[in-house]
């Protein structure tokens, strides 16, 4: 692949561990709502043909919704496999695609090498632009509290804060995702924007709380469950809406459309819970996962969840090991679940 894209980003497992995520976040994603600058680049493609050229690119549908569609998809190599993913909002004749710093290069390779330039330009907005992402529960409530309007799931708006010169892109995802709001402004008005939150009854919190997130939702993550043999299905884009089975051709298709047509994944990505609630660290050289000394996937992710006092992880697992199936991941006994996490908490509400 290095031969058509840049280089791809190694693979690592995330690791969230004791301690990265306070107590008091945690409870807020449960009970309230955090808001946290998202380590993630802006690629803006502008001109007459931008929805209908990146709509040739994206798994996911971004023509049919209209004008405001917020959507999440990923760009393939031919043979249907992740280059790069992200959130793509369409407004006007612009698509703005955020996705995860990792995979800045290889969005900027793809957009630039396939949209004519009398069609559309691609811009990288990420040095003058801040995206701050809103999760947890109440979420809607608190944006409501700060004063900013609430688009419906998987739409965008342009607004401006308190009726000023601020420009805003609100946009909010859809219901499986890890956060609920994604806002972009320029870089300068990130102290605004999260004050404004704040008052609004937002915790501040940092990225690492948003991996978090990530990953009780189930969501994947570049380098992480997506390396550079990954298809779309393998890691649940079924079930969390990052295909289309309806739209027109886009590259890659071919390999996706037989897939679910056809056949099915060998791979999916699962959940794993730890049955030790020891907030020790789990084994960082080995990511094997086994089922009766028959290695059948690996950790991509673990994260320790105060509040749950446990180890979770996601896995990419062979598709022939059921859930509640009892494995041996990263060096400890887990039993393999459904995604996303549903957790109990050992603290009030």
């Amino acid at each position: 692949m290095s031969d058509t894209f840049p280089t791809a980003p190694a693979p690592v497992v995330t690791r969230v561990s004791p301690g990265d995520v306070p107590d008091e976040v945690v409870d807020r994603l449960r009970a309230g709502a955090i808001v946290a600058p998202a380590d993630v680049a802006v690629l803006d493609l502008t001109g007459p043909g931008a929805v209908v050229s990146f709509q040739g690119l994206l798994t996911s549908d971004i023509e049919q919704p209209g004008d405001g569609a917020f959507v999440y998809g990923a760009l393939l190599t031919p043979k249907g496999m992740i280059v790069v993913d992200g959130w793509a909002g369409r407004l006007g004749a612009r698509v703005r695609f955020t996705v995860p710093r990792e995979g800045q290069e290889r969005a900027a390779a793809i957009l630039h090498r396939s949209v004519p330039p009398r069609l559309a330009r691609t811009v990288d907005r990420t040095a003058d632009c801040t995206v701050l992402r809103v999760a947890g529960a109440h979420a809607v409530a608190i944006l409501g509290a700060a004063g900013l309007p609430v688009p419906p799931h998987g739409h965008a708006v342009e607004t401006t804060l308190g009726g000023g010169d601020v420009s805003l892109e609100i946009a909010r995802a859809t219901e499986r995702a890890p956060f609920t709001f994604q806002i972009t402004a320029a870089a300068e008005h990130q102290e605004a924007l999260v004050d404004r939150l704040t008052k609004g009854g937002a915790s501040i919190a940092d990225a690492t709380a948003l991996e978090l997130a990530r990953i009780l939702a189930g969501w994947p993550r570049l380098a992480s469950e997506v390396d550079e043999k990954t298809i779309p299905q393998e890691i649940g884009y079924d079930e969390i809406g990052g295909v289309s089975y309806t739209k027109g051709c886009y590259t890659g298709q071919e390999t996706v459309s037989r897939l679910h047509f056809r056949g099915h994944a060998n791979r999916q990505l699962r959940g794993v819970l730890f049955e030790m609630d020891s907030p020790s660290p789990l084994a960082e050289a080995w990511s094997a996962v086994m089922e009766d000394e028959r290695e059948v996937g690996r950790v991509t992710s673990i994260a320790w969840v105060a509040g749950a006092d446990r180890w979770i992880g996601l896995a990419v697992i062979r598709r022939e090991v059921e859930i509640g199936a009892v494995v041996r991941a990263a060096g400890r006994e887990a039993r393999v679940v459904g995604l996303p996490f549903d957790l109990p908490t050992t603290r009030p509400a």
